[in-house]
Order: C-alpha cells, then sequence, then structure tokens
C-alpha cells in the first residue's frame, strides 16, 4: 500500500483559501489525506474545503425546495469542520444547516461506480444530487454512503446538497460535546470510484495459534455472477491468494496460512498490507488497500501467580493507559492536520504509556491507523445519550456500536470495546431517584453478547463502572476512583481484598465475578477534593498513585485522566492547546521524568511520598519492586544506586550520603526488597532520596524518589562552607510590619506563606540582634523564598459561582476559579520583578518568573491539611541571596533594626509570595545571615 501524507498547517487564526468549483485537485484543502487508510480505494476525490452554507432556524428549507432551487444567503464553511467550532469559520446559530457545492466526476471514471462518502455527520443527514434525494442518514460517528452512479454527468460539474438536523434528543449519541458541539460533518466527505461488484467491508481474523488469518468478505450487493476474490500481499511473505465468491453470495469466508508470521506488538508493529481485488466475466474489477495485524488478545495470568492480565500475543501487558477525550479545541472532533493526529498518539508513547482509552466519542480512523503504525493500545469507548434508558435509545446506541465494530474491526491497536460508561444513560429517574433497573442491565447484557458476537477477538467490557454501579457481565472488571494521595493505599487494599472468583464486589446485584482482569479504568485527584481540584498540580498525587499501584500485581493496570486538558477539566499531562507542563521531575532527581514513573522495571521508594523525621535519625526506608515484563536481556541482577541529599535551613544544598547496592532480577518479579538504612542529617532541613536502577553495564532503567521534611533545632549560630561564625536572624513570612497590595493581600495555612497581588510591598522590621555587636559584623546577607503572585479567581473578592452540568462540559471554564485550584506550572510565565530595599537603601532587584506549582513544592503539598482541600498546594519560588549593603547595616546601628522592603512596581504588577520554612520547595524563613569577625 503506498500511502502519501500531504500536510497543511491551519494556524489558530485560519486563513481559508477559497476553493472554486473546478478545483477538484485536493491540494489546497484540510486533511487531505484518505481518511480510512484501513480501506482505500485508489481512485477517490477529497471534498474538504470551502462549502456553501445556509442555517434553517426555522426548518423550512425542505418545504421551499432549498435542495432544487439552491442555496441563497450562503457564507461559507470549510468543511470538515462542525458549524460552530472555530476552525469552520461559522457561529452555532442554530441545530438545522444545509451545505451546497459542485462536484465533477472525472469522465475516464465511465466504466465504474461512483459513490459520495461522508466519514461522519451529527445526526441525522438528507443528501441530494442534481435535485434527485439519494437517501438519509442518521446517527453521528459511522461512515455513510450513497451511490451517485444513476444521475451522473461525467466530466461535468453538478450540484451536491446536504441537510443535517442536529436538534436535541434525549436518546442522541452526544457524549461529552459540551467540551464542543459536533454539529453537521465532523468528518472528510469524498468521492469514490467503484468496480461493478464492490468489496463493502474485508475483515481479517488472525489466529496466531494456527498461524492463519480468517477472511470475511462482504459485498454491497449481492454477486451478480461467479466473482474471484484475490488478496495481494504488499508486506510479509506471502503468496497471493484467490478465493470465488458464488452468484448471488454476499460474503464469504475462508483461511488464508501465515507462515512465520510477523506478529504486530508495541516495539514492532508490523502491519500485513493487502490489495484486495474483486473481479468476474465482464466486471469491472473493484480494487481496495487494506491492512491488518497478526495479533491476538487474549487473558492470562501473571507468572508465578494467580492474576489474570490482559495478554497481546500470550504475553500478559500491565496496562498504562490514559483518558483520551479525543478533542481540539477549535475543531472540536476533528483535527487540524494530520500530523496533529499522529503527535497525540506518539506524545502518548513517549512518555511510556501504551494505551488509551478514547472516551465516549468514536475514534477517526487516522488516529487509529496512527496507533496500528506507531503500536498504541486502544480502549474504544460507545459513545452514550443522556436521556433514560428507553427503546430509542438502545436502538441509537445499537446501531453505532454495529458501525464502528464493523468500520474498526481491522485494527490491531483496539483490544477492547467498552459498551457503555459509567451507566450514563442507563438510569431510569421515577420521582427524581436514580435507578439502574434489572430490565436495563438485562438490556446491557444483551449489548455485550451483540459484541461479542460481531468481534470474538477483542474484549468487551459492558460497563466501566463508578459511583456505586458495578458490572453485569463482561470480560474486564474495572473501576473508576478519584483520590486524594492519601486516600488511595487503604482504597486499594478494599478492592485487591474483596476481588476474586465469585466476589459481588464491584458487580450489581445477580450477577459475580469470574475471572476477569482487575484493572482501574479512570483515576486521578481531579475529583478526588471536595468540588473537584480546578487547574493543579496532579503530579505530587500521581506519584503516589503509581506507587501504590505498582505494589499490587493483583491490578493489572491504571488509566488516568486524563491525556490533556479541556474546557473545564485541567488535569492532562498537556493543556488543551499540546503546550507542555512541568513536573518538575528532572530539577528534584537527575534527568527523571514522566518516563520513569511508566517503566516497565521499577522500584518504589519508601511508604510515603514525603514523611516526618527527626534530624539525625536511622531511617529504614522500605523498597518494592514491581519488574512487570518478560524481559531476560538484564542478565540475573541488577544495580540500584542511592543518593540521600537536600537543603539545609539557609537553603544550601547538600549531599549527606550514597550507596550502591545490587539487587535480583527475574521476569515478572515483585515484591519487597532489603530496605535501605539511611542517616538523616542533623538539624533541620529538606531530603531527598533517589534512586537509579541501572543494568550492570550503567544504563538507566528506571527513577524514582522519596521525600523527608527533617525536623530539628534550627541554630542561631552556625558556620558557613568558609568556617565563618555567622548569627542567623529569622522572621515568619506573615509577621510583616507593613504591607500594601494594588489587588489584594492574603496569608496562607496560619502564616505559612504571604501573598500579595498586584504592584506593592511588604515590610519587615528586623530587630538587631541583642547578643552581636555591630562592631563583630562583617556582611549580612538576607535570604528568603520568593515567588510572583497572580490574583486568581478563587481568591478574588468578587464571588463567581461555578455552574452547570460539569460531565456535559458546563460550568466554569475559569480553572482559577475553583477553591482547590492553583495552577500547574507550564509554558505561560507570570513574572514579576521585586525591588529589596533595606534601610531605604535599593539591595537589589530581582526578577521572579512565574507563579510556579509543580512536584518541586514539596514543602507545599507536604503541610496541607488532609481534609479534602486543598490550599495552594505545589506552589513554591526561587531562593533569592541578596548582599545587604554595607550603608544599611550602618544605618541600622543608629536605629536598632534592619527594616526589608520587597517592592513590586506598578509597571509590572505580577505581585509577590514569600514563603516561610514549612510551605514552598526550601525549608527555610525569611532570613539575616550576620557574618561575624573572626
Amino acid at each position: 500500500m503506498k500511502l502519501i501524507y500531504i500536510a497543511i498547517i491551519l494556524s489558530l487564526t485560519l486563513t481559508i483559501v477559497p476553493v472554486s468549483a473546478q478545483d477538484f485537485t485536493g491540494t489546497n484543502i484540510p486533511l487531505p489525506e484518505h481518511p480510512r487508510p484501513d480501506f482505500e480505494r485508489k481512485e477517490w476525490i477529497n471534498l474538504n474545503g470551502e462549502w456553501r452554507f445556509r442555517f434553517d432556524a426555522q426548518n423550512v428549507g425542505v418545504k421551499q425546495d432549498w435542495f432544487q432551487n439552491g442555496l441563497q444567503q450562503t457564507q461559507d464553511i470549510l468543511v470538515p469542520y462542525s458549524w460552530g467550532s472555530p476552525l469552520s469559520d461559522v457561529e452555532n446559530k442554530a441545530d438545522i444547516a444545509w451545505y451546497e457545492r459542485a462536484i465533477k466526476v472525472p469522465a475516464d471514471w465511465v466504466d465504474q461506480r461512483a459513490f459520495f462518502v461522508i466519514g461522519a455527520s451529527d445526526w441525522r443527514t438528507s443528501v441530494w444530487f442534481d435535485g434527485h434525494k439519494l437517501g438519509e442518514h442518521q446517527g453521528g460517528y459511522t461512515p455513510f454512503e450513497f451511490e451517485l452512479t444513476p444521475h451522473l454527468k461525467r466530466g461535468e460539474a453538478q450540484r451536491l446538497v446536504i441537510r443535517v438536523d442536529d436538534t436535541p434528543h434525549s436518546f442522541k449519541l452526544e457524549g461529552k460535546q459540551g467540551y464542543g458541539e459536533a454539529k453537521g460533518i465532523w468528518q472528510t466527505p469524498y468521492l469514490e470510484a467503484r468496480g461493478d461488484a464492490p468489496l463493502k467491508t474485508i475483515h481479517y481474523s488472525s489466529d496466531i495459534e494456527n498461524n492463519t488469518v480468517s477472511v470475511t468478505a462482504y459485498l454491497h450487493e449481492p454477486a451478480p455472477e461467479n466473482l474471484n476474490l484475490r488478496l495481494a500481499f504488499q508486506t510479509g511473505d506471502v503468496d497471493t491468494v484467490s478465493q470465488q465468491i458464488a452468484k448471488g453470495a454476499e460474503e464469504v469466508t475462508f483461511e488464508v496460512p501465515i507462515a512465520d508470521p510477523h506478529l504486530w506488538t508495541l516495539d514492532d508493529p508490523f502491519l500485513y498490507e493487502v490489495e484486495a481485488t474483486i473481479e468476474g466475466q465482464g466486471i469491472d474489477a473493484d480494487q481496495v488497500d487494506t491492512y491488518f495485524g497478526m495479533r491476538s488478545i487474549s487473558v492470562v495470568n501473571l507468572p508465578g501467580t494467580d492474576y489474570p492480565y490482559i495478554a497481546l500475543n500470550g504475553e500478559p501487558v500491565y496496562l498504562q493507559l490514559a483518558l483520551d477525550q479525543d478533542y481540539h479545541p477549535d475543531g472540536f472532533y476533528t483535527f487540524p492536520t494530520d500530523e496533529f493526529i499522529r503527535d497525540e498518539v506518539s506524545r502518548a508513547k513517549q512518555i511510556g504509556l501504551n494505551g488509551l482509552r478514547v472516551h465516549i466519542k468514536v475514534p477517526i480512523p487516522r488516529k487509529l491507523y496512527w496507533a496500528d503504525r506507531l503500536g498504541m493500545l486502544i480502549m474504544a469507548d460507545v459513545p452514550n445519550s443522556w436521556g433514560e434508558p428507553d427503546p430509542r435509545m438502545f436502538r441509537e446506541h445499537e446501531f453505532a456500536m454495529r458501525q464502528m465494530i464493523a468500520r474498526d474491526y481491522n485494527h490491531p491497536s483496539i483490544f477492547s470495546w467498552i459498551v457503555f460508561n459509567e451507566t450514563w444513560g442507563l438510569k431510569t429517574d421515577p420521582g427524581g431517584e436514580k435507578l439502574y433497573l434489572s430490565e436495563t442491565q438485562k438490556r446491557v447484557v444483551r449489548a455485550y453478547k451483540i459484541a461479542k458476537t460481531l468481534d470474538s477477538t477483542r474484549l468487551v467490557e459492558d460497563n466501566s463502572t463508578c459511583c456505586g454501579y458495578g458490572h453485569t457481565m463482561t470480560d474486564i472488571n474495572s473501576w473508576h476512583k478519584y483520590l486524594a494521595g492519601y486516600e488511595v493505599a487503604p482504597h486499594l487494599n478494599n478492592v485487591v481484598n474483596k476481588s476474586h472468583p465469585g466476589s459481588s464486589f464491584n458487580f450489581e446485584e445477580g450477577y459475580r465475578q469470574g475471572n476477569q482482569p482487575l484493572i482501574n479504568s479512570e483515576f486521578g485527584n481531579v475529583c478526588g477534593y471536595d468540588g473537584s481540584t480546578g487547574d493543579v498540580d496532579w503530579t505530587w498525587d500521581y506519584h503516589i498513585l503509581i506507587n501504590e499501584f505498582r505494589k499490587r500485581p493483583e491490578i493489572a493496570g491504571w488509566l488516568y485522566t486524563q491525556l490533556t486538558d479541556v474546557i473545564n477539566e485541567w488535569n492532562g499531562y498537556w493543556r488543551f492547546d499540546r503546550s507542555d507542563k512541568e513536573t518538575g521531575l528532572d530539577e528534584l532527581v537527575d534527568g527523571m521524568s514522566l518516563q520513569d514513573l511508566h517503566a516497565p522495571l521499577y522500584v518504589i521508594v519508601g511508604d510515603k511520598m514525603s514523611e516526618a523525621v527527626r534530624g539525625g535519625a536511622k531511617v529504614s526506608v522500605p523498597l518494592w519492586a514491581s519488574f512487570l515484563t518478560g524481559s531476560r536481556a538484564y542478565g540475573d541482577e541488577l544495580i540500584l544506586d542511592s543518593k540521600l541529599y537536600g537543603w539545609d535551613t539557609l537553603g544550601r544544598k547538600k549531599t549527606y550520603q550514597q550507596m550502591s547496592q545490587r539487587i535480583p532480577y527475574r521476569p515478572w518479579m515483585t515484591g519487597e526488597l532489603d530496605p535501605l538504612a539511611v542517616r538523616m542529617p542533623n538539624g533541620s532541613g529538606l531530603a531527598i532520596l533517589w534512586t537509579e536502577l541501572k543494568t550492570p553495564a550503567g544504563n538507566v532503567l528506571h527513577r524514582n524518589f522519596t521525600t523527608f521534611v527533617v525536623e530539628g533545632d534550627a541554630p542561631r549560630e552556625t558556620q558557613l562552607a568558609n568556617g565563618e561564625p555567622v548569627r542567623i536572624v529569622r522572621t515568619d513570612p506573615a509577621d510583616f510590619s507593613d504591607a500594601k497590595w494594588s489587588q489584594k493581600q492574603w496569608n496562607v495555612l496560619d502564616g505559612r506563606k504571604a501573598n500579595g497581588a498586584g504592584s506593592g510591598f511588604f515590610e519587615y522590621t528586623i530587630p538587631w540582634p541583642t547578643d552581636v555587636d555591630s562592631g563583630d559584623v562583617e556582611a549580612a546577607t538576607y535570604i528568603v523564598e520568593a515567588s510572583s503572585k497572580q490574583l486568581f479567581g478563587k481568591d478574588s473578592d468578587k464571588v463567581v459561582a461555578i455552574e452547570g452540568e460539569w460531565m456535559r462540559g458546563e460550568g466554569t471554564f475559569d480553572p482559577s476559579l475553583n477553591r482547590n485550584a492553583y495552577p500547574m506550572t507550564d509554558e505561560t510565565l507570570f513574572p514579576s520583578a521585586v525591588t529589596i530595599s533595606i534601610n531605604d537603601t535599593v539591595a537589589d532587584q530581582v526578577q521572579l518568573a512565574d507563579d510556579s506549582a509543580d512536584h518541586r513544592g514539596i514543602l507545599s503539598w507536604h503541610n496541607q491539611l488532609q481534609d479534602q482541600y486543598l490550599r495552594e498546594a505545589g506552589s513554591y519560588g526561587q531562593l533569592v541571596s541578596v548582599a545587604i549593603p554595607p550603608v544599611a547595616l550602618e544605618a541600622a546601628e543608629d536605629t536598632g533594626e534592619l527594616v526589608i522592603r520587597l517592592e513590586v512596581d506598578e509597571a509590572l504588577p505580577g505581585g509577590l509570595a514569600i514563603y516561610g520554612k514549612d510551605f514552598g520547595r526550601y525549608p527555610l524563613d525569611p532570613t539575616v545571615v550576620f557574618a561575624l569577625k573572626p
């Protein structure tokens, strides 16, 4: 199969290139690639681009024969973007609209049948061709087609008119279209030339145990005479195969031997590309490029255990997935370029994930194609309705499910179908009660059985469970749970203890667990706190959760919510525009990234993400190995290097201890290792114990760490690195003598942090220490942890309510309105500049780069109250050290005090936050260090 990728870049402010009725070359159009790489005919014409468009708010277009007379008073829309999406260049003003454009079927298609195909259009779509109604389609997610042949004037321009009715109905499958409504055409429309007896679809079912693939070919209509199906393999060492199709038959099934099959794996996603041709006496041939992967999906026990795992080619796979809402801020359901689609999959793979769950929408085929090509597993959801479970909803649902399985059957990346999600659309509401009735459960079982009948090669899940509702009949025992990090361990223990064959836990009444793999299918801290989190550093709780999952091999995998932010959920690995978020991991441990938290060989360090210990204490740090791979490439043992380092109460970074030990290795090994014996530094401070798992040759396989808040006496006198004696004076961040801010001033957690927003100042008056003679002071330094301070919505004196149905994309679009929010560090900086004056003498002007929150804010996370609320969790500043001018010291001799003023000018009103020893990144209060003469 020859695949050509042509990409155009659409900026956020889209410039539309006009497409005339004579421009049929498919060059200056969005998404010019063939939309179905798995089912592609060579002769086709892409109809993306500018169409004439008109709203029909009063629903008069049919009565007034718009399909016959042509559209008047039109505007242009860029197809295939939903109307209302920014990339369409059309505002959403009605639920019904019409499209029109001229098309030209080439004259050299004279011996072929011509079809018009729409990849997807939401919701009820009617099509006219030169005034002839071709038909209509109901359903918003899967392709449909109409034959143009009887009405063709080949080589001449003809008129194509489309009406789309997206009027709300309670039974419609809308998923999360509150993130952006997919109204109208949202997947590529195109013309296609086919032979006289065209293929409708062809399904490949691989059997790697018997080295065969079962092929079922479906015709568009009964064979007009005896036909021949020829499969010419373009990749793989397989000879061309022919199979007869009897006259009158609509399908045929046969097996093809695949000697020494090249398996599709995550590391080597090999695809067998096949040119399928239907031929016959006097029949113009129909040819389609297709592909499939030789792979199997099954359930096996984790070696050495009785824990069922999902397996690829008979090998257990520890699932590390992300929930993929599959949305774009400007295209909604539709992405701007094929490169963008490819990068969605590539990014997930690069951070170590092995799968995505495309959430309650049918993914576009090109996304599945890139998952096939790059080696990424896919859980595929059937979209849901938001009404009650009446017969209309089940008909709509079954149609969509049948169509998506038929369309996507050949994608090796898909390993499971999820029939329903969280019982959305399944609850009956008599008198305000939301009940999952037994008769509804039976309909769910029926849907599960239909899916299994349609596709016996994959796993099927009845309902991805949450919120007290359970499974009925299912191949996967999954559950959702959003928790704060401190709540995770007891919950996971409860799940593991109650999950076993015959248990009723996580199942509806009358249904029991079998031997299904136990997986988490949604987690995160986004809803783990009261009222959710808004935008917050997710890495801290995420780190805890991954550690806890890896301690429990009974749980066969997890699924984080989510891959990217959406309009009212800000817990993605990336922002909605796909810009980066900063985790801070690499500044805590050299070279560490999210890949380390997703490594197949994993060592959990410690029982907690942070722990309070006494200075000088000897601590036994538990270690746990989670080697969830069958690889034998590492020999019999590995090296674990460890280092204890941290900061003292003056913000000085020190290394306290380094160790190295050998640990055993065997495939699929899980369990406790010998603990690390670590001596904590004396006094107070913050210590980080980090580990590197290496091969004997020194290749780093995994990094991890835990942190300790070291509690001891903070010395009044100590020595600097050069041995000089010093006298230290500290003050609390909130113990300022004066402050004035243009927007607001407030303190956090009993003064652990002081905030000033806008322009203004903090002023601290520090008495000269009575035990220090001014003549003994050689120099002095002021040290403080500080950041800029943005005034977030939750901190404004103007109260703004958060309203709307959250799960449908409604409510606030401002993450900072949530009381728990503290936006995570990203590429957008919020700088400030602070002038530090001491006794009216300017000591320095310091640039504060940002108002940050990520994994580096260890003390801010450690000191959070465990009461379901967050208070600027993860926030931290930068270490500022300023020499106090001699003239300021001289002035202090006269007044007996140092007056330290930190001021932000109104020219750059970026605010100021002052951190104390129990908040931020460094274990120090605002401090003056007097260097004494020897």
